[in-house]
């Protein structure tokens, strides 16, 4: 593949997200391979939280958060004369409701515009530019890169006039495959998120008050923090599994997290394409998860975990309960096929599909 200049838009690359991550993931991929990438974060982004490729720069439109609203037009731009001075090949757009700056700033420049989703067709988080930005990525993009094929299908269902080509290419697993067996001796439950509402730890606690009472050698350690923190700890407090139930706060170094747990459960409402999951099956381990739009029906199968009905915490419950009681026979050969899985969302395998675009 020819040298190209690539720079990849975001909202603030100092965050430590699941977006951030696979942004930085995917950039050093891509710098290593020789190509000149820039980040440009809308604010801040001067610090990233994750570890950049050293030929990577990074920029910000503006030093610090401001109402995007008020500067709408100076943002466009700002973008326009970015792209231009640095001479830019691709722009990526990491999220899309920054296209209703990115396509009027690109118009009538020669410069390849994808439009990257990390939600799904169906989330709009209340905000309405947000569904501006897909229409007009739609319409207006080269390349609309959705994160499942369940996305793609909602995107096209959803919107009448798409002339952009649209993509499904998953996010690759931060870790390559590790070599690592993890056992039901362990007898722990791993939960990794944000602790807010989309994430569901509220119906991940209500399920396990359900059964905690027939594992009580079982805990659960859940990994993140959130506005919604006092809250689960009360429900925790109130359910009467303090004991069971451990808050192991946020987390840099997750190696050893997912090396004591025998298990992953995720009780999202919804995702774009979950990476605790692929970082859970990197390391061998069958998942316990709601068949939320989307992500989720594309990682597991019934050789690598249990799906539920998404929001049914009775399902949860019993499927949190089947795992734990599974035969050490069974339970081996969902870790043999979550390792497997894992193999598609190998970095290469990703960075192979973005080449062709770009």
């Amino acid at each position: 593949m020819q040298s190209k200049n690539i720079c990849f838009l975001i909202g603030n690359l100092n965050h430590s997200g699941g977006t951030e991550r696979v942004t930085s993931l995917i950039a050093n991929a891509l710098a290593a391979e020789g190509n000149q990438i820039s980040i440009l974060s809308l604010a801040d982004g001067r610090q990233p939280f994750f570890t950049l490729h050293a030929n990577i720069q990074t920029y910000s439109l503006y030093p610090h958060k401001i109402s995007m609203k008020t500067n709408f037009f100076a943002a466009i731009w700002r973008i326009r004369k970015f792209v231009t001075q640095h001479q830019i090949d691709t722009l990526i757009v990491v999220d899309s409701i920054s296209c209703v700056f990115t396509v009027p700033a690109l118009f009538g420049l020669k410069i390849k515009h994808i439009c990257w989703e990390h939600f799904n067709f169906n989330v709009d988080l209340g905000v309405s530019y947000r569904r501006l930005g897909r229409k007009w990525a739609a319409q207006y993009c080269d390349n609309v890169v959705t994160l499942t094929q369940r996305d793609k299908q909602l995107w096209q269902q959803g919107l009448k006039k798409i002339k952009a080509q649209m993509v499904a290419i998953a996010n690759p697993s931060p870790y390559s495959i590790q070599e690592h067996t993890p056992s039901l001796a362990a007898k722990t439950i791993l939960c990794v998120g944000r602790l807010t509402y989309q994430k569901g730890f509220d119906l991940l606690i209500e399920a396990w008050c359900k059964i905690a009472h027939q594992l009580p050698e079982w805990k659960i350690i859940i990994v993140g923090i959130g506005e919604d923190e006092v809250l689960l700890k009360q429900m925790v407090i109130v359910g009467g599994v303090e004991d069971s139930i451990m808050f192991a706060g946020q987390q840099t170094d997750m190696d050893s997290f997912y090396r004591q747990a025998s298990f992953f459960c995720m009780g999202s409402r919804f995702e774009g394409l979950p990476m605790v999951l692929l970082e859970a099956q990197s390391y061998g381990l069958p998942i316990v998860a709601f068949d939320c739009d989307t992500g989720p029906a594309e990682i597991i199968n019934k050789q690598t975990g249990f799906l539920v009905a998404n929001g049914n915490v009775n399902q949860l419950a019993q499927a949190i309960l089947k795992m734990a009681q599974c035969t050490d026979e069974q339970y081996q050969e969902m870790v043999i096929h979550a390792t497997l899985n894992s193999k598609k969302f190998s970095l290469n395998e990703i960075i192979a599909q973005w080449k062709i675009l770009i």
